[in-house]
């Protein structure tokens, strides 16, 4: 861990929490680090201390290295994927019932550094493959959407204005989202280390910045038929993980010990279609269920994706273990759906940490006023 400062005012900068985003979030870092020792030297000294950890999951964050020397193409980021199955991802905690799954080494350190530092603000550094930026937040930070939106705008990148990952979080402005309170439905965000500095009446901020933009992420006008697009996605997603889960049975891989990891992930994904989709797909969400939110172009693009995304993870993933033919042609053709589907455009590396840097930081200076 890398401490930049002394004073009463702690926050902890988490990188590297899924392993495929640890080289943006390292990056950001690192940039950060440097931004604040400056500030210091310059004599500008707000009584806080800036802690980094630098990569959280450094094994996970490994079996990407390969992908970072390029091409910075999908196809060239799908080559080289990896992303932990839940269980071994650092920031989710066991669920109400303790003994429900080991808690990893990681996952203490981490916890064990919070209960340290118990910090005013804990920034969680995220990336996703094809969107817009945006940030979720575990209480309501006023200043901050608009802080966000001015500097996506000057670095031209979309805000994901309804993402996926938060469907059913209250949003204070385009890009925003803030977690439910323990006592309502919060999903799995209930069950990991953003919620755990509420204990000590800490703020955690999730950032997320996108590799490839997509404009569409952004579009808050209806969306012209969210019925039929729902419903496509999710025969879509329950059509495509059964033919991986397909795949993986008939040619049922050997991998090394090293590679173990990658066929945990992918034995989970295949299995998860139905659940995925009951949120949110008209056709299999059970009687009684909440209303969906307002459904914009940017909300339905956002499920669009995530739809589209997570069979070619686990189509991926299987050809990095096992790369037969017919995997290997799952993942070409995915993605060039992937493309056709979103036209994303390629954000630079510099602005991609520029726009997470600026994100903490306005997170941090809205906190505090």
């Amino acid at each position: 861990m890398l401490t930049v400062g002394h004073g009463p005012r702690n926050v902890l900068v988490v990188a590297g929490p899924h392993a495929n985003e640890a080289a943006l979030g390292g990056a950001t870092v690192l940039r950060l680090a440097a931004q604040i020792a400056a500030a210091r030297e310059r004599g500008e000294d707000d009584g806080s201390a800036w802690h980094f950890l630098l990569c959280i999951d450094p094994d996970g964050a490994a079996l990407n290295e390969p992908w970072l020397p390029g091409p910075y193409t999908l196809r060239g980021h799908y080559e080289h994927f990896f992303r932990p199955c839940a269980a071994e991802q650092p920031e989710w905690l066991p669920d109400d019932n303790p003994a429900a799954r080991p808690v990893l080494p990681e996952t203490r350190a981490l916890v064990g550094v919070l209960d340290k530092l118990r910090p005013v603000l804990q920034c969680s550094l995220h990336g996703i493959d094809v969107g817009g930026s945006f940030v979720q937040l575990t209480s309501d930070v006023p200043g901050v959407p608009e802080r966000i939106g001015k500097s996506a705008a000057e670095l031209d990148i979309p805000l994901e204005s309804g993402s996926s990952d938060a469907f059913q979080w209250p949003s204070p402005g385009p890009g925003v989202y803030v977690m439910p309170s323990a006592s309502e439905a919060a999903g799995d965000g209930a069950h990991s280390t953003w919620a755990r500095v509420r204990r000590y009446d800490g703020v955690t901020a999730i950032i997320e910045v996108p590799m490839w933009a997509c404009d569409r992420s952004a579009d808050t006008t209806p969306h012209p038929d969210p019925d039929q697009a729902l419903r496509t996605a999710g025969a879509a997603l329950r059509r495509d993980l059964p033919v991986v889960a397909r795949v993986l049975r008939r040619i049922a891989p050997q991998p090394r010990a090293s590679d173990r990891p990658i066929l945990r992930t992918v034995r989970e994904l295949v299995t998860l279609g139905p659940r995925l989709t009951a949120d949110w797909d008209p056709a299999v969400r059970p009687p009684g269920a909440a209303p969906l939110p307002a459904m914009t172009t940017a909300r339905v693009t956002s499920i669009e994706v995530y739809a589209q995304r997570i069979p070619l993870r686990a189509a991926a993933m299987l050809r990095r273990i096992a790369g037969v033919p017919s995997v290997t042609r799952l993942v070409d053709e995915w993605c060039e759906a992937y493309e056709r589907a979103y036209r994303p455009r390629w954000v630079p590396v510099a602005a991609q940490v520029e726009q997470q840097a600026r994100s903490v930081l306005a997170v941090y200076e809205e906190l505090r006023v």
